[in-house]
């Protein structure tokens, strides 16, 4: 069995990986703010992480995986507004929403999902620690700001200059800071806007003294794993090490995991950008699978490149193992490969590992093997792929199929009577509509085109 190598982004390179109690692994994901619908670049982290939890329990560890929800936000309390409804009552709704999303995707649900206005008390402890160990100070406003040049290892996740950082700030900076790079950890309130209160008056906190807050108090001081989207390295992440560090006088996390951007027309996907699709649009037109298939085809530090077209490749290639499942009557699991498996420990390389399915894949075709099956069917357990009864797949999940069905057995009945005009007529006519049929031992089967 080979080890498991993941690459850190604190250290820039790959490492064994080596959690901090035996056979336990603690993993933080940071998850969304719930103010809207989800896009594809959600989707993206969400099924990398759920394919390294799936991993990490395949290999034996006993994982507390936590993923919070941002549910108190500037955006959120505009929304809210916009909408005319509670915020309480719109995030609701899109923590429902993201469920849906997630479990259409086949992402399992995480050991812990904590809210981050569930978490008040903690992150104004983990303040009151960095205001007394110098690290943090009130403003003449009432808010909170932290000292970023009193953490001496500020940007070594990010690998930014800290005298870089502050030239390439903006001149007209807030007058209340003390230094252009200091950061919120609690604003004061304005009127009509949720708030709670703190040694420093009615408030809320800053959106990085969050995940600090939330990942300590679940995880521990010192954890193995942080996670999340590329784009959340700087600020967010450099940030929350340093509140973290600071604050509990830990390592906070060992391996930091961040996974490349979706891009569309050479730009990232986001919703500041408008360039983004949700999950919902996505699903109306794909079968949940494809888009999961699509994300894991690539490994995940890599950018991952959105289309229509990258999309109907997945569906091809997911296509071609489920016309490989229908031919077989056993879909009992056996061993993985240690192809595959070594594929995997390799820093989670995904596109890699689905190679070697769709070798396998291939061999089935060409001979009937025992031990390929099993290894065929554990792969796709490890994937989470190809949990539709394969005739379903190809005739449509939510479709109704009884009119091209009265159409083959109208075939089936003339060939019996040997009318062939009649029922090549058939066949011409289902091709027409995109069916492919095709003639087995055990019937007539079909398929769209």
């Amino acid at each position: 069995m080979s080890d498991l190598q993941v690459y850190n982004s604190l250290t820039r390179k790959k490492e064994i990986f080596k959690p901090l109690l035996q056979g336990k692994v603690g993993m933080y994901v940071c998850g969304v703010t719930v103010y809207d619908q989800c896009h594809v670049g959600h989707a993206r982290v969400m099924v990398v992480f759920d394919t390294i939890y799936r991993w990490l329990q395949a290999s034996g560890y006993d994982v507390s995986y936590v993923r919070n929800f941002t549910d108190v936000d500037d955006k959120i309390i505009q929304r809210a507004k916009l909408a005319k409804v509670d915020i309480d009552e719109l995030t609701q709704s899109m923590i429902d929403a993201f469920h849906k999303d997630m479990d259409a995707l086949g992402c399992l649900r995480p050991s812990l999902e904590p809210r981050a206005t569930k978490h008040m008390p903690e992150m104004i402890a983990m303040i009151e620690a960095l205001i007394e160990k110098g690290f943090a100070y009130v403003c003449d406003s009432g808010d909170v700001l932290y000292a970023v040049r009193k953490f001496d290892e500020y940007g070594q996740l990010s690998g930014k200059n800290i005298d870089d950082l502050e030239s390439g700030s903006r001149v007209d900076v807030d007058h209340l800071k003390r230094d252009p790079l200091d950061f919120v950890l609690w604003k004061q309130a304005k009127p009509d806007e949720p708030s709670w209160g703190s040694p420093w008056g009615k408030g809320r906190p800053g959106w990085h003294i969050e995940c600090s807050a939330m990942s300590c108090k679940h995880l521990g001081a010192t954890f193995d794993i942080h996670g999340g989207g590329m784009d959340l390295k700087f600020p967010h992440h450099e940030n929350e090490i340093a509140q973290a560090r600071a604050a509990n006088g830990g390592k906070f996390a060992k391996y930091w995991l961040h996974n490349g951007f979706v891009n569309i027309n050479a730009e990232k996907m986001s919703k500041s950008l408008g360039n983004f699709f949700t999950i919902v649009e996505v699903l109306e037109k794909y079968d949940p699978e494809v888009l999961r298939m699509f994300i894991l085809s690539t490994h995940y530090r890599s950018p991952l490149d959105y289309s229509d077209a990258a999309l109907d490749d997945a569906k091809k290639g997911l296509d071609r193992l489920y016309e490989s499942k229908r031919k077989l009557e056993d879909t009992s699991m056996g061993k993985l490969p240690q192809r595959f498996v070594d594929a995997m420990n390799d820093d989670f390389n995904t596109a890699e590992a689905m190679a070697v399915l769709f070798e396998t894949c291939r061999a089935l075709n060409k001979i009937h093997d025992e031990t390929l099956r099993g290894e065929f069917f554990a792969m796709l357990a490890a994937f989470n792929l190809l949990n539709h009864n394969a005739d379903v797949w190809f005739q449509g999940v939510a479709e109704d199929t009884s009119d091209i069905d009265a159409l083959v057995q109208a075939r089936d009945a003339a060939k019996l009577e040997k009318d062939y005009a009649k029922a090549d007529g058939i066949r011409d006519e289902l091709l027409a509509q995109g069916i492919v049929l095709e003639d087995t031992s055990e019937g007539t089967r079909w398929k769209k085109a």
